[in-house]
């Protein structure tokens, strides 16, 4: 049994909570056949009705407008496309160095090849010149003999270059779906979800998926489908997770599609990609494939195509994805595994050097309110990276930094839910060179002699907008749980919210009072635990429900309390060829009540009518009661999925305990009678 360290240290978290809503969830189970506890989940991603329910769940059901009739420049575009490739003229793309740009540049390299184009592609450098289109790409173009430039992933800001485009007499389509500046380029047409009604099931679209609306179009009018759309879905879906895109509208229709696909995908780079980052496709004889999910992408194959970005030369990756030759791929593949693990060398260090810089000088974040560590030799290409796991440590804004040269620092910031970083880079305008970005995120460079003014400022800027209480990481929680419900069933059920991501974030649970049966340091800091709720009088030990539990990254909290409130989601684990249902914790806190003996026997109201409660021991077991006014007893036996409801034994029916009413009633017991044993299925 672990010892309770006399000094317990777990992470400063806050928790956020939903408000449970029994009858809405009841309604929704009845039309969707899920367990209550995800049917809640629904309604806390503001789905409340069995229609909104089929249409989530069932993506491919909802009519979805022709992209023609909403984006008002694709008819132009799609012309311009047919013309240059009628004509033999050249066509040049200007990609990105992000995941998002790099799968959006193949996707046009492979579709525009295919229709007949003759196309070529340039990315400007992530040191040497930063994001977008500019100049030197133009003139470069023009030398070569473009006739069409198209943008993808960027432009949206780049009125200079498109105005140098057009005085050398180039046609120029930007597609981009980054926020609009007040005044957009002069270009011959402009395909940008922004545009759009925030309604539109476009809306969401990264670049890489108005780089794929596009690609679809001009096949449709060639006439040119065949063989395809299979593969540009793929690297739509590839972009699409990889740039942390809002999984909701049109993105979760194809994404859902497109991780079915994968594992068997006509792309050699994507099957080498697979092969290297070490995805499982494999599935049991009899059985279909089992589709990726969006952490196969974000947490395997994404990372190894952004580190090349990063800290190397994006043109391995357009090779990996365009490429028809197997030993090709195989080899970018392992140059963009090899670069992967340069970049989690270089976050690593990074990362710890930033943390003993904080420590070091006692940076007072609650005074503070935004932590700005700055540093020279950072690798520019992944401090944003290690910004974020600062955000997840600190729970305050970041701004991080390293010197570009001896007259000027360059960064990248990360925000908090209750601050807009792009807002924060607009206060600060006066001091600053370069910069942009969004509400969660942004990038900026300054004068080295600004750095302290700059400090100040955004310290001034977060007193505004930030209370002391913010100043902690937020852990979102959909509902509550019990280690009992934990099954393959549930685990399975959860598949069906997939492709789970941004704006649809995986099922988080909490549990209460869990006991720490076992922990210990695994793999590079992470804490590795055994977990179980407590046994109720008459529970045979055999019925304990005990749960494996992974904390990634945890090292620094070992060995952590005893007992904890703990916020999990699901994850499933194989070793030795058997797989099994663990927690992977996302926080944890001290027990909001103390652990106390469970009551015998309660009174409590549940929709306004008084209920009497008691725990009977039934044999090697115990048997929960709750009498309602008319004397209806419900007896349900632990570890049952169904209950008796009657007056007598003799003359009960059995009932499901599953069902929302029952399942609420029986929580509500529970919490009378102060036990944490779980009658509910």
């Amino acid at each position: 049994m672990q010892e309770q360290h006399p000094n317990p240290s777990i992470p400063n978290q806050r928790w956020h909570i939903f408000p449970h809503r029994p009858d809405v969830a009841e309604v929704l189970v009845a039309a969707t056949g899920l367990h209550p506890i995800l049917a809640q989940v629904l309604i806390n991603r503001g789905i409340e009705t069995p229609r909104e329910a089929e249409a989530f769940l069932n993506p491919d059901s909802e009519h979805l407008p022709e992209p023609m009739g909403e984006f008002p420049d694709l008819p132009k575009s799609v012309d311009l496309l047919q013309t240059a490739i009628k004509n033999n003229q050249k066509i040049a793309i200007c990609g990105d160095y992000d995941a998002d740009g790099m799968t959006s540049t193949a996707l046009l390299m492979r579709s525009l090849s295919e229709l007949g184009a003759d196309v070529t592609y340039a990315i400007p450098s992530r040191m040497r010149e930063g994001y977008g289109i500019n100049n030197r790409i133009v003139e470069e173009f023009h030398e070569e003999g473009i006739s069409l430039v198209l943008t993808v992933d960027n432009g949206i800001a780049a009125a200079g270059p498109v105005a140098r485009a057009k005085e050398l007499g180039l046609n120029v389509i930007i597609t981009d779906h980054h926020d609009l500046p007040p005044v957009l380029p002069e270009a011959d047409a402009i395909l940008n979800p922004k545009l759009l009604p925030e309604t539109s099931p476009y809306y969401g679209l990264a670049g890489v998926g108005v780089a794929y609306v596009l690609a679809i179009c001009l096949a449709q009018r060639l006439e040119q489908m065949q063989g395809l759309v299979r593969p540009l879905l793929e690297l739509f879906t590839l972009g699409t997770i990889a740039d942390l895109a809002p999984l909701n509208g049109v993105n979760r229709r194809w994404v859902k599609r497109g991780l079915k696909l994968l594992p068997h995908s006509p792309i050699p780079g994507v099957q080498a990609l697979i092969q290297v980052g070490g995805v499982s496709t494999t599935q049991k004889p009899g059985e279909n494939t089992t589709p990726l999910k969006p952490d196969d992408i974000g947490f395997r194959l994404g990372p190894r195509i952004n580190a090349v970005g990063r800290i190397d030369d994006p043109q391995v990756v357009i090779e990996l994805l365009t490429t028809d030759n197997m030993g090709i791929a195989l080899e970018r593949a392992m140059q963009c595994e090899q670069i992967n693990q340069r970049r989690q060398q270089l976050c690593a260090e990074i990362e710890e050097e930033a943390i003993a810089w904080c420590e070091t000088n006692a940076i007072d974040i609650q005074g503070d309110r935004v932590l700005v560590p700055v540093q020279k030799e950072w690798h520019h290409g992944v401090i944003g990276i290690v910004a974020s796991r600062l955000v997840e440590r600190y729970g305050a804004p970041v701004f991080i930094g390293t010197y570009e040269d001896d007259e000027t620092i360059r960064g990248s910031a990360r925000g908090i839910p209750e601050f807009n970083v792009f807002e924060a880079l607009e206060f600060c305008r006066d001091l600053l060179g370069k910069f942009g970005g969004h509400k969660a995120a942004g990038g900026f460079s300054l004068p080295v002699e600004n750095l302290e003014a700059f400090r100040d400022r955004l310290s001034q800027f977060a007193h505004q907008c930030l209370q002391p209480e913010h100043l902690r990481p937020l852990v979102t929680v959909d509902t509550r749980a019990n280690l009992s419900d934990i099954n393959f069933d549930l685990y399975q059920q959860i598949d069906r919210l997939q492709p789970c991501g941004i704006e649809n974030n995986p099922p988080t649970f909490w549990t209460p009072n869990l006991r720490i049966l076992q922990q210990k340091i695994v793999g590079k800091g992470h804490i590795k635990l055994t977990l179980s709720q407590d046994p109720e009088p008459g529970m045979p030990l055999s019925a304990l429900p005990t749960l494996s539990a992974i904390a990634w990254r945890w090292g620094d909290y070992y060995p952590l309390p005893q007992r904890l409130d703990v916020a999990y989601k699901l994850r499933d684990n194989t070793w030795n060829g058997q797989t099994s249902i663990e927690l992977e914790i996302l926080g944890v806190r001290l027990p909001q009540t103390p652990a106390t003996p469970p009551k015998k026997v309660a009174e409590f109201h549940y929709r306004d009518r008084p209920y009497h409660c008691s725990i009977v021991a039934v044999g090697a077991s115990c048997e929960l009661r709750i009498r309602n006014q008319k004397g209806e007893v419900l007896a349900i036996l632990a570890g049952q999925p169904t209950g008796l409801l009657g007056t007598s034994r003799d003359r009960a029916r059995t009932v499901d305990i599953s069902k929302p009413f029952f399942a609420d009633l029986i929580e509500r017991a529970q919490d009378a009678l102060g036990t944490q044993m779980s009658f509910r299925v």
